[in-house]
C-alpha cells in the first residue's frame, strides 16, 4: 500500500471561526496529526469555538503572506494550526483534488474535497476534505496526484476509510 493514514476533517454548522475544520474520523496513526490534538478543553466564547481535549482541528484557508514569498507564490491554500501544516497544490480546478507535503517530514499527503467553497473567506459548512498520508513520498507526490486523478488509489483509499473511526468513538 502507498497510502498510510486518513483523516476526515468538517466545517462544523455554527462555528465560529472562519476557516476551521473539525477532524470527524481518523485512522490516528499519523503521529503528525495526532500530536496536534488539543491538551485541554476550553469553553465557547463569543469570539472562540468549544475545544473538547483530545480532539483535533486546523485551518483550511488562503496562504498568508508571512508564510514566505516562495510557498506563496506556488499555493493558494494551506492547511496550518499557528504555523503552516501544508500547502494545497489544486492543479486542476476542475477536479476536487489536490495534493502537498506535511511541513518537516518526508511524507506526501492527497488532499479530497466535498463542496468546500469560500464566501467572504469563510469556508462553507458542511464542507469537507479528506487527507491521505503517503509516509515516505513527498518527492512523488505529483506522481501521487496523477495516480489519485486516474482513480488508481481507489481501492487503497477505501480500505483507510473503513479503518477509520468516527472521532465521538475515540
Amino acid at each position: 500500500m502507498i497510502l498510510t493514514d486518513y483523516y476526515k476533517f468538517e466545517k462544523i454548522a455554527g462555528s465560529i471561526s472562519k476557516t476551521r475544520i473539525d477532524c470527524t474520523a481518523s485512522t490516528r496513526t499519523y503521529d503528525h496529526f495526532e500530536c496536534l490534538r488539543a491538551r485541554r478543553s476550553s469553553k465557547r466564547t463569543g469570539k472562540r469555538d468549544e475545544i473538547a481535549a483530545g480532539s483535533l482541528f486546523i485551518h483550511y484557508s488562503d496562504v498568508p503572506t508571512s508564510f514566505g514569498g516562495d510557498v506563496h507564490r506556488k499555493a493558494d491554500k494551506c492547511l496550518s494550526k499557528g504555523e503552516n501544516i501544508s500547502s494545497v497544490y489544486v492543479p486542476n480546478v476542475t477536479e476536487e483534488i489536490g495534493f502537498g507535503d506535511m511541513k518537516g517530514t518526508t511524507d506526501a499527503l492527497l488532499f479530497v474535497f466535498h463542496d468546500c467553497d469560500f464566501t467572504d473567506g469563510r469556508v462553507k459548512d458542511g464542507a469537507q476534505i479528506e487527507v491521505f498520508v503517503a509516509r515516505g513520498q513527498s518527492k512523488n507526490k505529483r506522481n501521487l496526484y496523477i495516480l489519485l486523478s486516474d482513480g488508481e488509489l481507489d481501492a487503497e483509499m477505501e480500505q483507510l476509510r473503513k479503518k477509520a473511526v468516527p472521532e465521538s468513538e475515540q
